[in-house]
């Protein structure tokens, strides 16, 4: 833990020694830290950690104004800039613009990234009612360390996508803390098989091995039997456009929005996406017009200040569901979680670092799910370098999602299949595929809650920019074979 805290600290200093100096020490902000002013900005290594993408390298700025300071903590405008490519292949391309400022008394938010993917997880439909198993997939250079007989592909639950995501998003104030929101954007994407040969770089695969880093290119992955199945249709296979209109409302009394002490941040609205994939015509692509709602209530308790007045426990949970009101969603959309405003990078779910941490990344895809966040808050130390004000926080968590609309397998099988097949079990029958070794036959399991536990520290400079690393631990091994997963990332979870 101890060299950890000195790596962050180590990685965090650069923007410390690069902020602009401020014209002269001012009054302090209720945790006692003197106001900032003016610009403070640098630029950063963008060094980070997930369990699901792999290690990180790139480069970000975060630039914040603070103007005169009267409303520190609060910015007046933030910049974010962002560059960076990780050990599995996977992309972050990101510039997001975010002020309260720049149209007077109202909130905007500007959004333009592309996260190119060549292994994204997908472990089938419905959460616990498709099967996972870890030996399909697990390789190691040590043939005793695995099981050989098993084994299939180390990409067995991989496919290729990538996300283009441009949106702007605004607020506007009804009464007091009550918020009205709106916004329109555009969701791009771009799928089709892993690039085997790609994957592979200069190791050739070798058909009279039984044991080798080289993938077969011949293997069918899971995506690839979805689509041979007909759970998955030509019309989506290879993703598309979906040009989005947002609309809900807001109630918002937290003291500031990162890393609040206190108060209630909730919010209800609704999506419509529209469908635009010219390779299957206008007719195919408009059945994928559809309708979403969202409600996300988080709450934040102080629960014990020092002497000194400054706060040093809070109790934080966040519960939440997205459901499809009306349409028909596609696969690859439904494990986005839907967002009044766009602050992180990944808004995936569920599983994973950004929703159910410690869990496999998008472990429950389904056309409705449900989320809760739990953690306590332990702001263990607060202290200065230089001009800048640094804290150390502790964060033990729970978390827990669940299927609230499942897909309907054998709908989807005689919808994609033109009738040919009226049960998914025909269709796996006809592609001598066993029923049961992909999916449970207890149809209890779909509506099973997935759990984690686990530990957060948080390293953050001037209330705003925060640097976390949190260990979860799934309770099934359904969720994720290996004892704990590990995630170095920006900001709060919420």
């Amino acid at each position: 833990m101890k060299k950890t805290i000195i790596v962050l600290l180590a990685v965090m200093m650069p923007l410390a020694v690069m902020a602009k100096r401020e014209k002269k020490p001012q009054e302090v902000d209720s945790l006692g830290n003197k106001i900032k002013t003016g610009w403070n900005f640098g630029i950063l290594p963008s060094v980070a950690y997930d369990a699901d993408y792999g290690f990180q390298g790139g480069i970000l700025t975060n630039v914040y104004y603070y103007g005169d300071g009267k409303q520190y903590p609060e910015y007046i405008h933030s910049l974010y800039f962002e560059g960076a490519y990780t050990t599995k292949h996977h992309g972050i391309f990101r510039f997001n613009y975010d002020s309260k400022y720049l149209i007077p008394g109202y909130r905007l938010t500007l959004d333009a990234t592309y996260l190119p993917d060549a292994m994204c997880d997908f472990y089938g439909f419905n959460g616990y009612q498709s099967k996972y198993h870890y030996t399909w997939h697990d390789w190691s250079k040590k043939p005793e360390k695995m099981n050989v007989a098993e084994y299939r592909s180390r990409v067995f639950y991989k496919y290729k996508r990538d996300l283009i995501r441009v949106a702007g998003d605004i607020e506007g104030t009804i009464y007091k803390d009550l918020k009205w929101n709106a916004g329109l954007g555009v969701l791009g994407y771009l799928i089709d098989d892993c690039d085997i040969k790609m994957l592979n770089g200069k190791n050739e695969y070798d058909p009279s091995l039984d044991h080798q880093k080289a993938l077969n290119p011949n293997e069918e992955l899971l995506y690839d039997k979805y689509k041979q199945w007909g759970l998955i249709g030509d019309e989506e296979k290879n993703g598309g456009w979906h040009p989005y209109l947002r609309g809900g409302i807001t109630y918002d009394t937290r003291d500031k929005r990162q890393g609040p002490n206190k108060g209630i941040y909730t919010d209800l609205f609704f999506t419509y996406s529209a469908a635009f994939n010219a390779k299957y015509g206008n007719q195919a692509a408009a059945g994928y017009n559809h309708l979403q709602f969202n409600f996300t209530f988080r709450h934040y308790v102080p629960c014990y200040r020092d002497k000194n007045g400054q706060n040093r426990i809070t109790f934080a949970y966040r519960v939440g569901v997205q459901n499809l009101v009306a349409g028909r969603s596609p696969f690859y959309m439904n494990n986005y979680m839907n967002t009044l405003f766009i602050q992180r990078v990944y808004y995936e779910g569920l599983g994973g670092g950004n929703s159910v941490r410690g869990m496999m990344a998008n472990r429950i895809l389904a056309n409705g799910f449900a989320f809760a966040n739990v953690e306590f808050r332990f702001r263990v130390v607060n202290f200065d370098i230089g001009r800048q004000h640094f804290f150390i926080g502790l964060n033990p968590f729970f978390d827990l999602g669940m299927v609230t609309q499942p897909y309907s397998l054998d709908e989807l099988v005689a919808l994609h299949t033109d009738g040919m097949y009226k049960t998914l079990q025909e269709s796996m029958t006809a592609a001598e595929a066993k029923y049961e070794d992909y999916f449970s036959t207890n149809p209890k399991d779909i509506y099973m809650p997935h759990m984690t536990a686990g530990l957060g520290l948080k390293i953050g400079m001037n209330e705003n920019f925060v640097l976390s690393a949190d260990w979860g631990m799934p309770i099934d091994k359904q969720d994720n074979a290996k004892w704990a997963n590990f995630y170095v990332k920006m900001g709060y979870l919420f």
